[in-house]
């Protein structure tokens, strides 16, 4: 049996991911910000509703010792790691014009959106390959988005932070591919979340009004499906590719 572990799976594109592993019989550990005791009912309900181990770590994965800290209680909790989602992402907290954009935002978002998962897959990478296991698939994820590709002058540091994602998915690919490790990216458009409720009047004008082929917003579960499919191991011969849940967003047309 697989053992997942993803961050920022409290909430939004994450709990849809965390939901999606359980049903597919992997057992699951996911961390976020929020603390253990907001979380309990959703925790306890999962447990009832899905016969696998479930596990939640609260911490801040911008911070180094934070990093440590969940994947040693992992480790003690499930034994090995066998899928590491990196999902974890902030926006602005202020969405400010690039001529207005503090250092401060910079830094937050870079840090929890970049360094934190490119640190713990590096952490993630060495512990799986001490996994000896053939019978566990193993695979890396990185959940990236559309704003990779498309420029947004109000929110330019998360733009930055997953155009990264994207490279950094590209080098894990190409460092773990003889270890037998596939990294893959998994690229969001608009998802219905708290992180886009503050403007959910304008994507739902947008969407009405043809942004994406499919007329409605992509959901958390739509993401999830995508997630637990990659780590079944159904493309495992497609390292480094990037799997767009946009809806059409991205196609390009007249």
């Amino acid at each position: 049996m697989q053992n997942a572990l993803v961050t920022g799976g409290a909430r939004g594109i994450g709990a849809g991911i965390v939901r999606a592993l359980a049903k597919q019989g992997c057992n699951v550990g996911f961390c976020g910000r929020t603390p253990t005791e907001e979380i309990q009912e959703t925790l306890d309900a999962l447990r009832k509703e899905f016969p696998v181990k479930i596990q939640y770590y609260p911490c801040d994965l911008s911070v180094p010792a934070e990093r440590k800290r969940i994947l040693t209680e992992f480790l003690a909790d499930f034994g090995a790691i066998h899928i590491l989602v990196n999902n974890a992402g902030v926006a602005p907290q202020v969405r400010a014009d690039l001529l207005e954009m503090s250092e401060e935002s910079f830094e937050r978002v870079m840090g929890i959106n970049l360094q934190g998962p490119f640190f713990l897959t590096q952490a993630v990478a060495r512990e799986m390959l001490k996994d000896t296991l053939p019978e566990c698939f193993r695979c890396i994820i990185n959940i990236g988005s559309v704003s990779a590709d498309y420029a947004s002058i109000n929110r330019g540091e998360y733009c930055l932070s997953k155009s990264a994602i994207a490279m950094a998915t590209k080098l894990w690919a190409v460092r773990l591919a003889d270890e037998g490790i596939p990294v893959y990216e998994v690229r969001p458009g608009i998802i219905h979340s708290d992180m886009t409720s503050g403007v959910q009047a304008k994507y739902d004008a947008l969407i009405a009004g043809g942004l994406t082929l499919q007329k409605r917003w992509g959901m958390p579960e739509d993401v999830g499906r995508c997630v637990a499919m990659l780590a079944s191991g159904a493309l495992e011969y497609s390292t480094g590719q990037v799997i767009n849940v946009d809806g059409g967003l991205t196609i390009e047309r007249f």
